[in-house]
């Protein structure tokens, strides 16, 4: 694939930069596939656009978070703007798309295909952490509360602990979840406190996004091909139940990849998941449409 070429949309009150990965229009007619994350941008998604080399690609970073930069003053982020962001960004594009969200990304695009239909061909949701549909939800809202407040009170590292013993936890949550300090040296975290209080995946400015309620009579009504995914990895934790509990609320079939909940990944950030067998089977699922 090409070296991508990068490109800003100004929205109101913020500024997205994106990056085109082939040729726009596409040669070959399909629409391109958009890549997104929250709270994560474009960097994680390198290696999975290299891998789908037979397709342009679309990556972007969501307003605030990396290289676009917002001007109205918040610091929040909701599935809202961010799916209104997506609309502009694929109107300016000439859409409409195939889409895959990771985690955050997901929600979003929950909200944009629920607002947008016509804006998406295929949808790929791929672990939405939507805490809410959970049977044990006040047990996970009280654990991601425990989450930011030892971020809060303790720092970055603490905060981190205790969101991988989050992310970790097998089966529903319990109402002793973290009630002990989780231990950030067990992780190999830095015990001290940085005094930096906003992170946007600990401090609880992105709250709106686990506690979002999908509009389950506007996405079965949509237009739009909608595919649940979890990877096989994340069995029996919260990045499987989550998805498999809003499959069962849409009434398909939950969509198996390999890996865990960055399977996509190579070595961006230091966990990589199985980006070539991600890579492929995400072609595969595009390819049914």
């Amino acid at each position: 694939m090409t070296t991508p070429t990068t490109k800003t949309l100004d929205v109101p009150g913020a500024s997205i930069v994106y990056d085109v990965h082939g040729p726009l229009p596409t040669a070959d007619g399909r629409p391109p596939v958009l890549l997104i994350g929250q709270p994560m941008g474009a960097g994680g998604f390198g290696t999975l656009a290299r891998l789908l080399d037979d397709r342009t690609v679309l990556t972007y970073d969501p307003r605030g978070l990396d290289r676009s930069t917002r001007t109205d003053g918040s610091i929040t982020n909701t599935p809202q703007q961010q799916a209104d962001d997506l609309h502009r960004l694929i109107a300016e594009v000439g859409g409409p798309v195939d889409l895959m969200g990771s985690s955050g990304g997901a929600v979003t695009g929950l909200e944009l295909v629920a607002t947008h239909p016509e804006d998406v061909r295929t949808f790929v949701a791929h672990e939405p952490p939507l805490l809410g549909v959970l049977p044990d939800a006040a047990q996970a809202f009280a654990a991601e509360k425990r989450v930011q407040d030892a971020y809060h009170q303790r720092g970055w590292g603490a905060g981190m602990a205790t969101f991988i013993a989050l992310t970790s936890w097998q089966g529903e949550f319990t109402d002793d979840f973290a009630r002990e300090p989780v231990d950030p040296a067990v992780f190999g975290l830095p015990t001290q406190d940085d005094g930096g209080r906003v992170d946007p995946l600990l401090s609880g400015i992105s709250n709106a996004v686990t506690a979002y309620e999908p509009d389950v009579a506007a996405l079965t009504a949509a237009s739009t091909r909608v595919v649940v995914v979890a990877g096989i990895e994340s069995k029996g934790l919260l990045t499987w139940r989550a998805p498999s509990a809003l499959a069962d609320a849409l009434g398909v079939e939950l969509t198996v990849f390999p890996s865990h909940h960055t399977g996509f990944m190579g070595d961006e950030f230091g966990h990589p998941g199985e980006p070539e067998a991600f890579a492929a089977r995400l072609r595969e699922v595009l390819d049914a449409s």
